[in-house]
């Protein structure tokens, strides 16, 4: 049950980062974003690093311990999410706290995080379907 509050927890805060989060940081002027991001990095971190590293770790052994197409698909797309947080998104977030580009990076951001909240949906919604099938 844990893994699917984990699942629920990513999902509620990736919808919340792409609505209201991101889409704020195109209000702020680049002297302001640059201060502010500095600090929402930091406490994001700490919220979001524990979910996903016990997202991935929870995932790994449901697969490990009884393998399914569903659970391999769960999984998959977590590591999609993952690709896709460190190869583009902290990329992105490294330019605004290295005060580059400050405004493009967050207009990406915006974009690009699309993908991982479709992708944890995905999670979310391959883990509901599994509980309520069983």
């Amino acid at each position: 049950m844990i893994i699917r509050l984990i699942d629920f927890g990513l999902v509620i805060l990736i919808w919340m980062t792409q609505l209201v989060v991101y889409p704020s940081f195109t209000y702020f002027s680049s002297e302001n974003l640059f201060t502010w991001h500095q600090k929402y990095t930091t406490v994001i971190s700490i919220i979001v690093m524990p979910l996903m590293i016990g997202q991935v770790a929870l995932h790994s052994y449901q697969l490990y311990q009884g393998f399914s197409g569903l659970r391999l698909l769960a999984f998959v797309l977590i590591i999609l999410a993952w690709a896709n947080t460190f190869l583009v998104a902290v990329p992105l977030h490294n330019k605004i706290n290295a005060n580059v580009d400050i405004i493009d990076a967050a207009n990406s951001l915006v974009k690009i995080n699309w993908y991982r909240t479709v992708l944890w949906s995905g999670v979310f919604l391959v883990g509901l379907y599994e509980h309520l099938r069983n």
